[in-house]
């Protein structure tokens, strides 16, 4: 399956080290490169607009979604190729969900694990069968990693799903692996929405 657009899910600041908004910049110009849309969170703030600004600058394209509640605090990018107001964060994440072939999780705060965690319970679930990644800048996601083998061992995550998401600190690999893994959903996998979970 060709990835003609992925969601990233990243921090709306710009973190303590330079090398998370170089990781941002980086995976934008790979994404406008390659010629695949991202969808996001539509707002210019830390490294949301950083990496939306980096796909535009390489001629790409960029769906922004943005609950209308937040638009004023996290300040809606007026130049992107889609930008969707929308009426929940609920309702946010859903068309980020559908808009995308494949998923990125970038460093990011409590926000970026809600949203990494929700997609990962959707395909564990079934709901969805597309791949995530994670871009783990600076080595960002070893904590996340080493807590989801503790959940194994304690029990609580089956050892197939103990790592659910391909991990990479380069934009061209991790875009290939996810490349590699994204398989199209057979005609009997059941197509629920995340409005049904």
């Amino acid at each position: 399956m060709e990835l003609k657009s992925v969601c990233v899910f990243c921090g709306s600041r710009m973190g303590a080290r330079p090398e998370y908004l170089k990781g941002a910049r980086a995976l934008g110009a790979e994404l406008a490169r390659r010629g695949i849309t991202l969808v996001y969170g539509g707002t210019t703030m830390g490294l949301m607009g950083a990496m939306a600004d980096e796909v535009l600058l390489g001629g790409g394209k960029v769906v922004g979604i943005l609950p209308r509640v937040l638009s004023d605090r996290e300040i809606a990018h007026l130049g992107l190729t889609e930008l969707h107001l929308v009426d929940s964060m609920h309702t946010r994440k859903a068309m980020m969900a559908e808009r995308a072939d494949a998923f990125i999780a970038m460093p990011g705060g409590i926000g970026t694990f809600e949203e990494l965690f929700e997609v990962t319970t959707w395909a564990q679930l079934g709901i969805h069968h597309k791949p995530i990644g994670l871009l783990n800048v600076a080595n960002y996601f070893a904590p996340l990693l080493a807590m989801m083998k503790r959940a194994v061992d304690e029990g609580f995550i089956a050892e197939a799903s103990a790592q659910p998401f391909a991990c990479d600190p380069s934009p061209a690999s991790l875009l290939e692996t996810l490349q590699k893994a994204g398989q199209p959903l057979s005609p009997a996998t059941p197509r629920l929405s995340p409005e049904q979970t």
